[in-house]
C-alpha cells in the first residue's frame, strides 16, 4: 500500500502476517502459527472487509440507493465497520445489537456516526454472553427497523459480499504472504464469512481449513458461537473438521497472545489460537497453520478478559 488513499476504504486490506515463534516455543509445538492481524483494520475488526464488499455491491446493482438507509444486526464489530463505510458513502446506518455485547462497541459505533438500538436479552441471558436465545431477538428489531425505515438491510449472514471478501482478500493474503507455506487455516464462526470464503480459495490450493467453535450455546466470546445450524456461507464448503474451545481457553490464549507477541486481540482471536495449537499438538503436527486475529483487545476493557 502506497501513496494517498481517497477514503478510509482503502485500508480496508492488507494486514500484517506475523509468525509467532516465541509462542510455539513456549508450548514445544512441532510446526508454524501465523497470525493475520486484522484487529488493525479501520474498525479494529476482520468485519471492515464484509462491510465495504456488501455495501459496494449494493450500491453497483442499484439495490442500495443513494442516501438509503442501512440496517444491520450486529454484534459491534460488522456494526464498526459499516458505521465507517456509511459514513463515507453518505448512508445513515442503525445498527442493531444485544444489549449483551460489551459497551465499547455501542460506543465506538456512536463516534463514527451510527445510531445503535440496543435489544434487551432474553430471560435467563447473562450480561457479557449473548445466546441463540439473544440473537433471535436482535434478528426480529432488525426486521422491524428496516421495514419501518424503508432501508436496505446489510444481512451479512446472506449476503454474498462477505465470503467474498476474504475469498478474494484474505485468503489470498495470507498465501501469498507466507510464501505458500500455509497447510491449514482455521477460524471462530460468526457468520460463517471468513471461513466460508476462505476455504473456498485454500481449497483448491490443498489447505485444510477448520470451524473453531464455542463449547457451550452461553459464552463470552462475543460475535459467534450462536448455535445457529444452516450457516449459508458454509453450505457446500467442504472443512477438515471442527475445533471446540471453551471461554476460559479463549481468554488464557488471548492473554498469551498479548503478553508473549504483543497482539492485543480479543475472546475470538484467543479461541482461533487455542484451536490452532491443538492443531499443532495433534492432526496438524509440524504443519503450518494460520488464523485471524478477529477484533481488538480494546473492545473489551469492560469485560473480564483482562484483568
Amino acid at each position: 500500500m502506497s501513496g494517498v488513499l481517497p477514503s478510509v476504504m482503502g485500508a480496508m486490506g492488507g494486514t500484517p502476517l506475523v509468525e509467532l515463534s516465541r509462542v510455539r516455543d513456549a508450548l514445544g509445538l512441532e510446526g508454524r502459527l501465523l497470525a493475520k492481524l486484522d484487529y488493525l483494520l479501520p474498525g479494529f475488526s476482520k468485519k471492515d472487509r464484509a462491510a465495504r464488499a456488501i455495501v459496494e455491491a449494493a450500491r453497483e446493482s442499484e439495490e442500495l440507493a443513494e442516501g438509503q438507509t442501512v440496517v444491520e444486526l450486529t454484534s459491534g464489530n460488522m456494526g464498526t465497520g459499516l458505521s465507517i463505510v456509511c459514513g463515507v458513502l453518505g448512508h445513515p446506518f442503525v445498527a442493531v445489537m444485544s444489549e449483551g455485547n460489551s459497551e465499547e462497541r455501542a460506543r465506538m459505533m456512536r463516534a463514527l456516526g451510527a445510531e445503535v438500538v440496543l435489544v434487551p436479552q432474553a430471560e435467563g441471558s447473562k450480561r457479557g454472553e449473548v445466546s441463540g436465545a439473544d440473537l433471535a431477538l436482535v434478528e426480529e428489531a432488525a426486521q422491524r427497523i428496516t421495514a419501518e425505515r424503508g432501508a436496505f438491510r446489510a444481512d451479512q449472514f446472506a449476503r454474498e459480499g462477505n465470503p467474498r471478501a476474504h475469498e478474494t482478500g484474505t485468503a489470498p493474503e495470507i498465501w501469498g504472504q507466507s510464501e505458500g507455506a500455509v497447510t491449514a487455516f482455521c477460524d471462530f464462526i460468526g457468520s460463517g464469512g471468513t471461513l466460508g470464503g476462505a476455504a473456498r480459495f485454500f481449497g483448491e490450493k490443498g489447505v485444510r481449513c477448520y470451524a473453531v467453535e464455542p463449547d457451550r450455546a452461553a459464552h463470552p466470546i462475543q460475535g459467534g458461537g450462536y448455535s445457529m445450524p444452516d450457516l449459508v456461507h458454509l453450505d457446500g464448503v467442504s472443512l477438515a473438521g471442527t475445533e471446540t474451545v471453551s471461554g476460559a481457553e479463549a481468554a488464557e490464549h488471548a492473554r498469551l497472545l498479548a503478553r508473549m507477541e504483543g497482539i492485543f486481540g480479543g475472546y475470538s482471536a484467543g479461541a482461533n489460537l487455542a484451536a490452532a495449537v491443538r492443531l499443532l499438538q495433534g492432526k496438524e503436527s509440524g504443519g503450518c497453520v494460520a488464523f485471524v486475529v478477529c477484533d481488538s483487545g480494546l473492545k473489551y476493557l469492560s469485560t473480564d478478559l483482562w484483568e
